[in-house]
């Protein structure tokens, strides 16, 4: 079993049909107010049906505040990459870092032909890809030999850049998601993906691990480590009482996608549908019930004891934690004093009755060893964090209120704050 502990998030994947276009774009904005995580567009430059991807992201994204936006995935042949990459990067800085790139080689090489575009073979599909990526991030600002690199140049059988002056930059380290299904391409993105982003009916749940199995060999042989790849998949299901995958109850669902993170360490679930009941109930039920099973299992987990080594087994040369003392010191009393009271209220209610709070006296005589007066000084610090960023968030705020900063610049600086951050991992 292969969990890579990544954290759980749920997307959209609507239909770019022209003649449903405002269905599409209410269908973001229910993504968005819904608590999802990402919307995305795939990308078909031919088909007469359906609306420019690049177009219908940024418009999507300047209707929404929350999800970050992405072609799924990006149809290279028709992409250049240098354009690809400052319309990426463009639409970045406009929606205050939420703009990701989904990447593939091309398929319907017929249709791309007839677009303008070159026909290529499968390897010089990948060789093209590979180009592409070095030479997107060098546009970005992020050479490959991280020096900082401001121009780029690179010469290529597919691509070629002289002296290209790098930039815009994007506004957060935006991630190159692949969709990859031939082992060479899975390899490439162990290599130089920071997502892996297939679809199910081209990679069935079976077909999983024996893919993330040539994902994770790539990706260590590079020195980055599989888990610096991050899994996931474009689901597609109905709400009913079938018995196969994403076909049952939300409680199906629920216990269907939480098992392929536990086991196959899937954990970006992207919904194909055009429904806004499904979206509705994909992100009010199944959603928070998937993140809940998986927390406790990996909560179990981590406490399991660690079983003894058997002969021939590797045993790690990092020092032994020290065990904890359990004895009282001299320091037996609590001396954990919680943060006084400074009197500022910045409401003339309370939600709750403080009379009514329940108080226990102080037990007679009990002594406590320095470990276990840690927990309670633990709580209290956090309280203080939390209460010292809520004071940066009224300060944000204000400022926005007053012209000082804009909104994507304050989206920006709550993203990096730690009560966002538990918010995504833990929904709290």
């Amino acid at each position: 079993m292969t969990d890579y502990g990544h954290e759980l998030q749920f997307g959209l994947f609507p239909s770019p049909d022209a003649d449903q276009v405002e269905q599409t774009l209410e269908l973001a904005q229910l993504a968005d107010v819904s608590g999802l995580d990402l919307v995305t567009v795939q990308d078909h430059p031919y088909n007469a049906k359906h609306l420019d991807t690049s177009t219908l992201i940024a418009v999507i994204a300047a209707r929404t505040t929350n999800v970050r936006v992405a072609a799924n995935v990006a149809n290279l042949p028709l992409r250049p990459p240098v354009v690809l990459a400052r319309s990426v990067a463009t639409l970045d800085i406009i929606s205050g870092g939420r703009a990701e790139l989904g990447l593939g080689t091309g398929a319907f090489w017929n249709a791309i032909v007839a677009a303008g575009g070159a026909r290529r073979t499968p390897r010089e599909s990948v060789d093209a890809l590979v180009e592409a990526i070095r030479i997107i991030r060098g546009v970005w600002g992020q050479s490959p030999d991280d020096t900082g690199a401001r121009s780029v140049t690179f010469r290529g059988e597919h691509y070629s850049v002289a002296g290209l002056h790098a930039g815009p930059s994007p506004v957060h380290a935006v991630e190159i998601w692949v969709g990859a299904y031939g082992p060479r391409m899975l390899r490439v993105t162990g290599r130089l993906g920071d997502g892996w982003l297939p679809s199910q009916g081209y990679a069935d749940p079976d077909a999983l691990p024996a893919m993330n199995a040539v994902i994770d060999e790539a990706a260590d042989a590079a020195g980055r480590g599989h888990q610096a790849v991050r899994r996931m998949y474009n689901v597609f299901g109905s709400f009913g009482a079938g018995s196969g995958f994403l076909q049952g109850t939300a409680s199906d669902w629920v216990e269907q996608l939480a098992e392929l993170t536990l086991t196959t360490g899937m954990s970006t679930y992207v919904l194909g549908t055009d429904d806004p009941q499904t979206v509705a109930r994909f992100a009010a039920e199944v959603a928070p019930g998937v993140r809940e099973l998986v927390a406790t299992e990996r909560a179990h987990r981590a406490a399991e004891p660690q079983p003894e080594p058997s002969k021939g087994q590797f045993v790690s040369s990092a020092p032994a934690v020290a065990p904890v003392d359990t004895t009282p010191t001299a320091h037996s009393t609590l001396r954990v004093r919680p943060t006084p009271d400074d009197g500022v209220r910045l409401s003339d209610s309370l939600p709750w009755d403080e009379t009514i709070r329940p108080v226990a006296a102080a037990p007679t005589g009990a002594a406590y060893t320095d470990h276990q007066q840690s927990a309670p000084q633990h709580l209290v610090d956090i309280h203080d964090h939390l209460r010292t960023e809520l004071a940066q968030v009224r300060d944000i705020v204000d400022q926005v209120r007053q012209g000082l900063l804009t909104v994507g610049a304050a989206r920006s600086h709550l993203n990096t704050m730690a009560m966002r951050q538990n918010n995504w991992t833990l929904g709290a």
